[in-house]
């Protein structure tokens, strides 16, 4: 099982759309990187792939990663300080309670599609879309499989 292909063509734009949806109407950026196995912790390596993207570069600190490995059955919402400071406690575990319950019912796409709209609704609510702004990181999603040399 290789992560560039866990997911279909389909299955990829659909993700992609949610994306692009929950960036709509905010500053804020909502990435995805799935990554085929890992080593150690989960929110460890997530926190490393959240900083070998970029996603802290962004002017308000405002980006999420959402990241999956698949052998180790793990995932993890990360999201950088400017986000942290402003949402209410317990948001990012309602988060992840959404996607362990799609997750165990083998509903992946499904599953990160409504959490990242979910998450784009709370980051329109603290980082509303100014005329001004621009679209800081990519919507692709990245795989280590096809992104390794730009994030080993």
């Amino acid at each position: 099982m290789k992560a560039s292909t866990f997911f279909t063509r389909d299955q990829q734009a659909l993700i992609r759309n949610a994306i692009i949806s929950a960036e709509e109407n905010t500053s804020g950026e909502v990435r995805v990187h799935i990554e085929t196995d890992m080593e150690g912790d989960v929110l460890d390596r997530a926190a490393w792939i959240f900083r070998k993207i970029g996603m802290h570069k962004t002017a308000e600190r405002n980006g999420v990663l959402f990241y999956l490995t698949l052998k180790n059955q793990e995932f993890a919402v990360i999201a950088d300080a400017g986000i942290n400071t402003r949402v209410t406690e317990g948001f990012w575990d309602e988060i992840k309670e959404l996607l362990a319950k799609n997750f165990s019912e083998n509903k992946f796409t499904e599953g990160l599609i409504e959490g990242i709209l979910m998450t784009g609704t709370k980051l329109k609510e603290y980082f509303p879309r100014q005329k001004d702004d621009i679209n800081e990181l990519p919507n692709d999603i990245t795989f280590d499989d096809t992104f390794k040399t730009a994030v080993e």
